[in-house]
């Protein structure tokens, strides 16, 4: 039977709670302060709705990629400190500055932009980041000096609150990620002999935070382990202890008996080798379900595993459920929490050669976000 709504061809069911607890976890796992990402609309969860449930499990700060990001936030009824870290060239903070919304400066420019949006009596709040080896933005380590220097200055006449310092790591080995390591703590030792002392230290994402304990530092920013996803591809969601807070389902569309040699979808990739039942899906590319995983990605019907047979369309693909008794109306699970029987998005990943992050944050504006039901 269908758990949705009739008249609904598709929708991702959010689980809040399970967002709240992912963050609990986290954050008595790591033992320091939690900036909950939700750029992205929430990695496809919705970010307001993600903000609330983290804040709700114990996060003190949000974390989004730009300041249009953080007036969803704002207007939404989120009061929490946010930081933005990426800025288009020539960009002004002044509605940043309005919103109380902290800046990710990268460079010399940025944070004169910044501080010439403070007023008299209301200095921009800003994290430094620092370029350790990944080789995208960050102040770069010969104009560290110089950076911090400004921004110290800034600061004491009042125009700048310098409340952190970060950057990031590549994940690339444990190795790579403590020589950037080594480079943060060079960077920390030049904030401080230039007169400056943030409160906040940031550096690891999930996977570092989660496995190598010494990048913690005094916080870590948490995505993809908020919503329940695992970043190791030997480690599942529940061996990590948390619960996956998307489930993306559909109604069986229509049901169609057919002869072995039938084609199924464009460019007849599949074809039946038996007589069999072919149930569509009303769900495709332009919901993001990737086209990549055509012939491969995973969908549940009636407690049972069947996988995508042929093209995954813009707006539909099919599945063939051999003789198995599905109707129109029926519930077809793409992904959700493996531990109540679900395809994970991990798999629907290994399908279609990417990563889960993109398998969440990718799903369209097309398929309503409903709350789960307790």
């Amino acid at each position: 039977m269908s758990r949705l709504a009739p008249g609904v061809l598709r929708e991702a069911v959010i689980d809040t709670s399970a967002i709240a607890q992912n963050t609990r976890h986290l954050r008595a796992l790591t033992g320091v302060e939690v900036m909950a990402v939700v750029k992205a609309d929430g990695y496809g969860h919705g970010a307001v709705r993600s903000a609330a449930a983290a804040l709700a499990g114990g996060a003190t700060w949000l974390g989004v990629t730009d300041v249009a990001e953080a007036r969803q936030l704002r207007r939404g009824g989120i009061d929490a400190p946010i930081l933005a870290w990426l800025h288009a060239p020539g960009t002004t903070f002044d509605e940043a500055a309005a919103l109380g919304v902290e800046l990710g400066i990268s460079s010399m420019d940025q944070l004169q932009q910044a501080a010439a949006a403070a007023s008299t009596d209301r200095p921009v709040g800003v994290h430094l980041k620092v370029e350790t080896g990944l080789g995208r933005n960050g102040i770069a380590p010969e104009d560290i000096g110089a950076v911090f220097a400004e921004a110290a200055r800034l600061e004491r006449i009042g125009r700048l609150r310098v409340t952190g310092l970060f950057s990031h790591v590549s994940n690339a080995s444990p190795d790579d990620d403590r020589a950037a390591l080594a480079r943060f703590r060079d960077a920390e030792a030049a904030a401080s002999a230039a007169g400056l002392a943030p409160r906040l230290r940031h550096l690891a994402a999930t996977e570092a935070a989660i496995g190598l304990p010494e990048t913690r530092l005094n916080c870590v920013r948490l995505g993809l382990g908020l919503y329940g996803l695992s970043p190791f591809a030997d480690r599942t969601p529940a061996e990590l202890g948390l619960r996956p807070a998307m489930t993306l389902h559909a109604s069986i569309a229509a049901v169609r008996r057919v002869p072995a040699g039938h084609g199924v979808s464009y460019g007849y990739t599949y074809r039946t080798d038996r007589a069999t039942t072919l149930a569509l899906v009303p769900a495709g590319y332009a919901d993001g379900v990737p086209r990549q995983a055509s012939n491969a990605g995973p969908v549940a019907i009636g407690g049972q595993r069947f996988r995508v047979a042929g093209r995954i369309a813009m707006d539909q693909f099919v599945v063939d459920v051999g003789d198995a008794p599905v109707a129109v109306g029926d519930e077809a699970v793409l992904f959700g929490d493996a531990t109540l029987g679900a395809p994970g998005a991990e798999e629907w990943a290994d399908a279609a050669s990417t990563i889960n992050y993109e398998i969440v944050s990718r799903i369209g504006p097309r398929v309503p976000r409903v709350e789960a039901r307790a």
